[in-house]
């Protein structure tokens, strides 16, 4: 459920396109250049289709008080979070060689910086160089070779953190560094050999610009990235970029088209023409991020904001799937649709009915609702399994928010997860293999699905089993509310957020 945005146009520069890497594909602003004069020079190489970086380089060192390194970069004022999954080509000749994400004053061998560098070894840490023309020194991590790693900046305090096996990150070092307003920030490799190259392949990369502080993302919504995960590997591929901010995308059940809202609307997004169109949903105009597509992919389920009874109230509404005048399905508000039953006989929703927020059924035609939870706090998001035997949703009744199952007459409620984390919105795989969701940290309040927050895509057995991360992003609100699983299971349509 959510409260319905109103879009905020934004202009900013935008940080991913489609062409080559000549042409600034990808990030924009991104420029190649050997640091420290190596005696051999270095080449940067970009797969469009795949949106990896591979990086050939050489170099002496990265230590003491001079550096030699091949560097991927563009310049940056404030706040970023920038991340990648990163891995070594080949065997290597040194043991020491290096890669990473690192933030420099400047462009000279000795100049200050900051990074998050794997050795060739598998030893990782947090280098740095305080002051121009100072010795390198470093924090060591006790994971070493991790997949993931991931630079912040905070004004002027720089963070390390890193991921390995799908596990969530672990910080490795938070330390304040004057760098300058402005630094560059960038991918490299590095030898350790001036004699040979070594080459370095960088995925999912990601540049994020945070909220300013006090921005919560209703008042001023943040543009949006609409992307595709391949969930066996990881890979995330950008296909949709804009600076309206965009919610919640449904996959058409063929495969060929994503649904999502904006601005009270809703669009639909053919990943051949790469274009949105807007949906007729006739007087509905103020529809939130709560909508989804049937079983049988005829018919969409909407939740749309109607004035009456002196406020504002979330309604559940369905429409053809093609467009069309809107049916009335539930009477009372607010009320957030989640589920369609595999028959199309019921839909299920979160309501809140006298002060509590509970899951609720109805008749998909209509009719009266049926309470299938009781319990005191949030119980939300409810969908029903591929099968039809279970509905997911979420609950605070043990204090944290956790994923929980029943059978669709509300009996046996069960509880799915049992970590530190406030996971929510489990959707079932087609397959009925997988349940994937999203975890919001321990210190976001367990009843809050807030905008603008460091956040995780998981993966679980649908019958239990170790959750693995496949996704850190920026978001919250809005990047996974609704059923956004491809139709043969493959694949998951999410939204991320930058300012």
């Amino acid at each position: 459920m959510k409260r319905l945005n109103q879009v905020v146009f934004f202009l900013i520069i935008s940080i991913f396109s489609f062409s080559s890497l000549k042409a600034q594909n990808l990030n924009t602003d991104f420029s190649s250049i050997a640091i420290g004069n190596p005696t051999l020079q270095g080449n940067t190489i970009y797969h469009s289709e795949l949106q990896v970086f591979t990086l050939k380089g050489a170099g002496e060192n990265m230590w003491f008080d001079s550096d030699q390194f091949w560097f991927v970069f563009k310049k940056i004022k404030g706040d970023f979070i920038f991340s990648a999954n990163v891995e070594f080509v080949g065997e290597g000749v040194n043991p020491h060689r290096k890669l990473g994400l690192m933030a420099r004053s400047d462009s000279d061998a000795n100049s200050a910086y900051v990074d998050v560098c794997v050795h060739g070894d598998g030893l990782t840490g947090m280098q740095f160089r305080g002051q121009k023309g100072e010795n390198t020194d470093e924090f060591k991590s006790n994971v070493n070779a991790p997949q993931f790693i991931q630079l912040e900046r905070k004004e002027n305090t720089y963070i390390a953190r890193i991921s390995k096996d799908r596990q969530p990150l672990v910080k490795v070092a938070e330390k304040a560094f004057n760098l300058g307003e402005e630094v560059s920030i960038g991918m490299f490799i590095c030898s350790h050999d001036a004699s040979v190259f070594e080459a370095a392949k960088f995925s999912n990369v990601r540049i994020e610009v945070p909220a300013a502080e006090g921005v919560n993302g209703y008042e001023e919504p943040s543009p949006s990235r609409l992307e595709i995960l391949e969930v066996a590997t990881g890979f995330r591929k950008l296909i949709y970029e804009t600076r309206d901010h965009i919610e919640a995308p449904n996959w058409s059940r063929d495969g060929k088209f994503l649904i999502y809202n904006s601005g009270g609307k809703l669009y639909k997004f053919d990943a051949e023409v790469m274009k949105p169109e807007e949906i007729n949903t006739g007087f509905a105009q103020s529809n939130n991020n709560d909508h989804g597509i049937s079983f049988d992919g005829k018919t969409l389920a909407i939740s749309n904001h109607v004035e009456e009874n002196g406020g504002n109230y979330s309604i559940v509404f369905t429409v053809p799937i093609e467009g069309g005048t809107p049916k009335r399905i539930t009477e009372k508000g607010p009320s957030y649709w989640h589920g369609w039953s595999p028959d199309g006989k019921w839909l299920s929703y979160c309501a809140e009915r006298n002060g509590n927020y509970d899951v609720y059924k109805i008749p998909a035609d209509g009719g009266e609702e049926i309470r299938l939870t009781t319990a005191e706090g949030l119980d939300d998001g409810p969908e029903y399994s591929p099968d039809g035997k279970h509905i997911y949703f979420n609950s605070t009744r043990t204090g944290m928010m956790q994923i929980w199952r029943m059978k669709p007459d509300g009996s046996e409620q069960e509880q799915v997860t049992f970590d530190n984390y406030q996971n929510w919105f489990a959707h079932p795989s087609p397959d009925r293999k997988w349940l994937i969701m999203i975890s919001y940290p321990p210190e976001v309040p367990a009843a809050s699905h807030p905008h603008n927050e460091r956040v995780m895509l998981r993966l679980m057995p649908v019958d239990g089993g170790d959750i693995k991360v496949v996704a850190f992003l920026y978001g919250g609100q809005g990047t996974i509310n609704v059923p956004s699983w491809s139709p043969d299971s493959r694949k998951v349509a999410f939204v991320s957020y930058t300012y």
